[in-house]
């Protein structure tokens, strides 16, 4: 059964806990790495056949594998698909930056480029369930960015194949090639590359604790999005909210995973118990139970605060993937809230919308980073390069100032540098 527990009551270290991450990972993973840096598709193979028992065969997903999906996908599902696409499509290309030029003093010139990157990898998760979704909200923010290659990497099933929703959300987004490895192994293909997985600038997407690690490891030979935890739901309401309309919320994050958490944070005593039990009556009817109920048992939590202000720095201070605001005037409260992934406003609004449908991305900030950083964009795809132009007055004017900088920070080459165009070296 889900916690009620009383803030200023209980020990804020138990108000703010999160789940721990398993043991021995790191280590675990720095082999998977060196393996695959040195064995290339030949370790891919091994892996794929120790980790997820399948001989994957091909590590590329083949054309006509691709079209066999989109079949078996159905036309319903491919108009689902595409109706989120398109939503995605919307959202996304409103954060689509531009270049810009400063010519705004005589002689010189100044500039910012932006600059699509050469090839990212986008990392789909397989295992336990297949997340399309996944593919739409890291494929199309690369494609509007305009990056000339993305590829894509998930663990086949015990079949061999690909899950067919992710191959047919694949081919809805743009994605030109799909490779069938998972784990750490596919992330470290995507940043040394193998004969047949080509090496990538940059790693999207989440995945288990051996893929988060592995991202972590490789980071510096190769850009990562971000380092995301289990999956969070966080949510504030008011007394004259819906048990069951909350209770089911909770629940659709609380089915991810086992580490997932889903946290209530109200002003309301009775909505508390109501919550609780009504989580009791729904859980049993979930086909992934067992997993729901480990998550919530060991990492769900019900906090009661004395006032929706004093809720609201709960929910700062805890800085939640996933944030839903369920209150009569939720713009009211949304200038309050600084630290959350993606914020759902009102009653009418569950996280689930934001996994499939809205627009906005999915790929979010976890434990506790939405402090600090952004879901999944457009930006995450491109980088920025500046230039400089000056002509000879232009340098004149600054020159001295430029050598009289340089010779504070004791770097006379660089005063030099400044001053030998005009014959001013000495």
């Amino acid at each position: 059964m889900i916690r009620i527990m009383k803030y200023g009551e209980e020990p804020n270290e138990r108000i703010f806990a999160r789940a721990a991450g398993p043991s021995g990972v790191e280590e675990a993973v720095s082999a998977i790495l060196a393996a695959v840096r040195e064995g290339g598709d030949a370790a891919l193979r091994e892996m794929t056949l120790r980790f997820d028992r399948v001989d994957p065969g091909a590590l590329e997903v083949t054309e006509r594998e691709k079209a066999d999906a989109v079949k078996e996908a159905g036309a319903d599902f491919m108009r689902i698909l595409h109706r989120a696409a398109e939503n995605i499509r919307h959202f996304h290309e409103k954060q689509v930056r531009a270049s810009f030029l400063v010519n705004d003093q005589p002689g010189v010139v100044m500039g910012q480029k932006v600059i699509p990157l050469d090839r990212v990898g986008l990392y789909v998760p397989g295992g336990t369930a297949a997340y399309p979704s996944t593919v739409l909200m890291d494929a199309i923010p690369a494609v509007i960015a305009g990056c000339p290659e993305v590829v894509m990497v998930t663990p086949p099933g015990r079949d061999g194949r690909v899950s067919a929703a992710i191959l047919a959300a694949a081919e809805e987004a743009g994605v030109k090639r799909v490779f069938k490895v998972g784990g750490a192994q596919a992330i470290a293909a995507l940043a040394y590359g193998t004969q047949t997985v080509p090496k990538v600038d940059k790693i999207v997407g989440p995945g288990n604790a051996y893929v988060v690690e592995a991202k972590k490891q490789v980071f510096g030979r190769v850009a990562i999005d971000m380092i995301a935890g289990p999956s969070e739901i966080l949510v504030l309401a008011d007394g004259k909210s819906n048990p069951e309309w909350v209770a089911a919320d909770l629940l659709s994050q609380a089915e991810h995973d086992r580490v997932a958490s889903a946290v209530l944070v109200t002003d309301s005593a009775e909505l508390a118990v109501k919550v609780q039990a009504e989580i009791e009556r729904q859980i049993v009817l979930l086909p992934r139970q067992e997993i729901a109920r480990e998550s919530v048992e060991h990492n769900g939590k019900i906090i009661v605060a004395q006032t929706l202000r004093t809720a609201i720095d709960i929910v700062n201070e805890i800085a939640p993937e996933h944030l839903e605001i369920c209150v009569d005037n939720p713009f009211d409260y949304l200038d309050a809230i600084r630290h959350a992934g993606s914020i759902f406003l009102g009653r009418w609004c569950p996280e689930a919308l934001g996994d499939y449908m809205a627009g906005p991305n999915h790929t979010l900030p976890t434990m506790g980073t939405a402090r600090f950083s952004s879901p999944l964009s457009v930006d995450d795809f491109v980088k920025k390069t500046q230039y400089t132009y000056f002509t000879a007055d232009a340098l004149k004017n600054l020159s001295a100032d430029v050598a009289a900088f340089a010779r504070r920070e004791g770097l006379e080459a660089h005063a030099r540098s400044a001053l030998v165009r005009e014959g001013g070296g000495e």
